[in-house]
């Protein structure tokens, strides 16, 4: 059901220290029915190290990806209208500097519901989506987009590659680190990729992760936290250079990468290298302080959220994502302290959280009976929400922000 790893993922050293363990956690995205609460939970240990040789943060363990990634995978990134535009000028900007056309070829590893293929689509440009997940793959194709339905791998790669399809662009948004078998990725990717071609990624960025406490960013799908430092290696011992970087506000803190075969670099890649330098993200000491800081946040939220249920408030939660299994999971938050959680997409609710069996419900039900507050879980969409729930909050309702340290909004 899963391995623990006793080698780095990207540069198979043996140098790596253990920086901070959850214990025993349930799979983060694994939403339940009503029957499977009485049934075992599956949960595994969930234990962050970091690689003195090559400065990766990753996870020990790796659950297999068939417990992962299965056909009601309740992800669907289409139900996050930032999100939709902020790949929607993504793909613009690809499309004016490479000049794509209707001879060029987009690829799009775990391409999802189609949200960002969908995009080069409407413009002729011809795409292929892969993607294991059956249930968001179908939902691309209902778009008219291709998809293979499968991991992308070395192998699959050198198909595609042999069979004259390789990309002029590959596209890979926060899917590095949910892989495995990382230099096989990187691997597949120069083989898909056109000796001209570009593939661009999107990664959350690991010292945002530190600078902000988003330990609930943690959880099993994500087996890697990337710095530039780290990226720089995994590229270049793979044949691919990391030729320039963007630093993006998305899911807390993120870095868009360019990534080609020819071995230019920009001075944003330097200059990003010489301040993870100066900030130590390329060693130990601030890995270890950051553990620290988890576990106040932990505490501090829990008294809170502790303190208010003390005076008759009533607390539900927003967003049945995987980070707020984390943070629940992690924190202790649970039926105690939380009625319910909400969720816009219709996939999730009439679930239950992981762990915690919180029911997922309709957002509406915050006007309905109206709770006192709601824990924001998918803090990253803080702005989208409050816009979304503008009458929940006219009518008294307040938001809590649990990282980087609990605040009432």
């Amino acid at each position: 059901m899963h391995d623990s790893t006793t080698a780095c993922r990207s540069c198979g050293g043996a140098r790596r220290q253990e920086i901070l363990s959850f214990g025993l956690m349930p799979l983060a995205d694994r939403l339940l029915t009503e029957k499977q609460l009485s049934l075992p939970e599956p949960r595994f240990p969930l234990t962050v190290l970091y690689c003195e040789d090559c400065s990766l943060v990753q996870i020990r363990e790796t659950v297999s990806p068939d417990l992962l990634y299965r056909s009601d995978y309740p992800y669907y990134s289409s139900c996050s209208d930032s999100w939709l535009r902020h790949c929607r000028d993504n793909a613009r900007e690809l499309i004016e500097i490479l000049g794509l056309n209707g001879s060029s070829l987009v690829m799009e590893i775990a391409c999802n519901d189609g949200y960002m293929l969908r995009n080069f689509h409407e413009w002729g440009i011809p795409v292929l989506g892969i993607d294991p997940a059956s249930g968001p793959a179908t939902a691309a194709e209902s778009l008219g987009i291709p998809v293979i339905t499968d991991y992308f791998t070395e192998d699959l790669a050198g198909g595609l590659r042999d069979a004259g399809r390789r990309a002029d662009l590959i596209l890979a948004n926060n899917v590095l680190a949910h892989v495995a078998d990382l230099t096989g990725f990187v691997s597949g990717i120069r083989s898909a990729l056109e000796p001209g071609g570009m593939a661009v990624l999107e990664v959350p960025y690991v010292r945002d992760l530190i600078e902000h406490c988003e330990f609930d960013t943690i959880y099993h799908e994500h087996h890697c936290y990337f710095s530039v430092t780290s990226l720089r290696h995994l590229f270049s011992s793979q044949g691919l250079s990391l030729n320039d970087v963007r630093r993006l506000p998305t899911h807390g803190g993120s870095l868009r990468l360019y990534v080609g075969k020819s071995p230019t670099v920009s001075d944003s890649v330097r200059a990003l290298l010489e301040e993870e330098k100066r900030d130590r993200i390329d060693r130990i000491d601030a890995y270890r302080t950051f553990a620290q800081r988890v576990g106040t946040v932990q505490q501090t939220l829990r008294e809170l959220l502790d303190d208010l249920r003390s005076a008759g408030k009533r607390l539900a939660a927003y967003a049945a994502s995987a980070k707020g299994a984390t943070l629940l999971n992690s924190a202790g938050i649970g039926r105690d302290l939380l009625d319910y959680v909400v969720d816009r997409n219709p996939h999730k609710q009439g679930s239950f959280m992981p762990g915690v069996h919180l029911p997922v419900c309709d957002p509406a039900r915050l006007l309905e009976d109206r709770p006192d507050y709601v824990l924001l879980l998918a803090w990253n969409l803080k702005d989208e929400i409050l816009e979304q729930q503008a009458e929940y909050v006219a009518r008294g309702g307040r938001f809590i922000v649990p990282v980087p340290e609990p605040a009432v909004i």
